[in-house]
């Protein structure tokens, strides 16, 4: 992920990139050790824009958007129970009898926190930045995925200063990790 334009623009697309993903999934057969492959391509992705969303575009909505604080928690709050399916999905394989119901409830939680924040935030957002303040953001989005982690820590901090000074470590451990065992790669 990575691919220009204002903060919005580069959401959306992540949004895009992971409901193919998604469809991908639904698309084969339980059991099937390709969705756990992709579950695990989900994840890396759904883990950086995560954490590139809670450093820069949820203190952007706290700041700027009337009520910000209240929407922003909301918004974590989607992120940490995301983030403890994807843990809990990270040691199965797909033939175990907990893979199917994991991965459907994720797939329904990130579809709903997506048409939440097209629907409502985005455009909130866009109406309270300029344009350069959004294309600002973007670059800042993108810049923290290129070092974000890539695996779920629900302990770890999720606003700043913490998140930001911690997640480019954890970042590199976690690619080191996928490295070596293949993760994310497809076969």
């Amino acid at each position: 992920m990575g691919h220009g334009g204002d903060v919005i623009a580069e959401l959306i697309t992540d949004h895009e990139e992971v409901e193919e993903i998604f469809v991908n999934i639904e698309g084969l057969p339980s059991g099937d050790e390709m969705r756990k492959k992709h579950a695990d391509r989900a994840t890396i992705e759904l883990v950086r824009h995560s954490v590139a969303e809670e450093a820069y575009l949820y203190p952007a909505v706290r700041e700027h958007i009337p009520g910000g604080g209240e929407i922003a928690d909301k918004e974590l709050e989607d992120h940490a129970r995301a983030e403890r399916t994807m843990k809990d999905l990270e040691g199965l394989d797909a033939d175990d009898p907990q893979f199917d119901r994991l991965i459907t409830q994720l797939i329904t939680e990130i579809r709903e926190h997506i048409t939440d924040e097209e629907e409502n935030l985005f455009p909130r957002l866009r109406e309270s930045c300029t344009a350069d303040m959004l294309n600002e953001l973007g670059d800042k989005v993108r810049q923290a995925k290129k070092t974000a982690p890539t695996r779920p820590h629900p302990a770890a901090p999720d606003q700043p200063p913490l998140n930001k000074l911690l997640a480019p470590g954890v970042g590199l451990v976690d690619r080191l990790r996928d490295t070596l065992t293949g993760r994310g790669k497809e076969s």
